[in-house]
């Protein structure tokens, strides 16, 4: 019997509480082959989100995987961060070192272009936070397009969380998800549609309060900053960890239901801005161009991050 390839992904994040956890997953699960961690700025600077990035690593002891540094501002706007959700630092809750492994010198953009161009057209993008770093290197190379396999976003939905219109991904550079969205690459689209089915319940909480390593010791203590900021700014009982969803479905597809639509992203609404128009319906009769994820199967998603969680015991126990 032929063995599977492992999934080739490079993580684009924005760490993030959930960042995190999707790192954790990435890098806990023996299907998933994590070719390298990118930063972007989003949930606070991208000095901060690098280092959160590292953070995490140190915490799981992830050694082999690159981190590198990306884009520090939206392609044409200001900059938005969010710290009322994720805390000054981008990751408030946890106490943690600082790191003792540095970023690689490399721009992530680069990289991303490098490992794309080197790649058998293989390699899965799964950006979970603004998609800056993405448009930059289909800007810079458009050979790559060619040579990504899927493009897998955290953003979007037929409503919005920053705005009454738009997800505070696609929102803080619309410009950028324009050219993602248009790029004609394979896309699948984890919105609040979806990811608001990512409930961290009290359960769930439960279950990973007694797994007994470092690494699922932080996501206790990520969980209960989360659970606090998304009561208070959302009114939620129970946080949703938005970006898991897009690793997890890397890993098994059939974690969710999704449909093909016409998604197009709005850039110059003066009350829509960063809108993704998901064309539920069909009233456009523009063709379909994005795989919508809808529907979350919740006990298969947190059945898989409990058993990446419990992977790190055997890590520390090696040690």
């Amino acid at each position: 019997m032929k063995e599977n390839k492992k999934r080739k992904i490079i993580l684009d994040c924005d760490p993030g509480h959930d960042d995190a956890i999707a790192i954790l997953l990435a890098a806990g699960n023996p299907t998933i082959e994590l070719v390298g961690i990118t930063t972007v700025a989003g949930n606070a600077e991208v000095e901060k989100t690098t280092n959160n990035a590292l953070k995490v690593c140190e915490i799981a002891g992830i050694y082999d995987i690159p981190v590198l540094k990306g884009s520090g501002q939206p392609l044409v706007r200001k900059r938005e961060t969010a710290p009322d959700i994720h805390g000054d630092s981008g990751m408030d809750g946890p106490v943690l070192p600082e790191p003792t492994r540095t970023v690689e010198e490399e721009h992530a953009v680069d990289f991303i272009i490098r490992k794309l161009m080197e790649s058998d057209g293989d390699i899965t993008l799964v950006p979970t936070g603004p998609l800056t770093n993405i448009a930059m290197a289909m800007r810079r190379e458009p050979a790559i397009l060619s040579k990504i396999k899927e493009i897998v976003i955290m953003g979007g939905g037929t409503f919005g969380n920053w705005t009454p219109a738009a997800e505070f991904n696609i929102y803080v550079d619309a410009e950028a998800a324009k050219v993602v969205y248009e790029s004609g690459v394979p896309i699948t689209m984890m919105g609040l549609d979806l990811t608001h089915q990512a409930l961290a319940t009290e359960e769930v909480s439960e279950r990973i309060a007694a797994i007994e390593n470092p690494a699922a010791k932080f996501v206790s203590d990520l969980l209960v900053f989360f659970r606090k900021t998304y009561l208070e700014v959302f009114g939620f009982e129970h946080p949703p960890v938005h970006d898991v969803c897009c690793v997890a479905y890397c890993i098994d597809p059939s974690v969710v239901e999704a449909k093909k639509l016409r998604v197009d992203v709005e850039t110059k609404g003066e009350l829509t801005y960063g809108m993704t128009l998901v064309d539920v319906h069909g009233v456009t009769g523009l063709e379909p161009n994005v795989n919508v994820a809808m529907k979350l199967d919740h006990a298969k998603f947190w059945d898989m991050v409990i058993e990446a969680l419990n992977s790190y015991t055997k890590v520390y126990s090696e040690k």
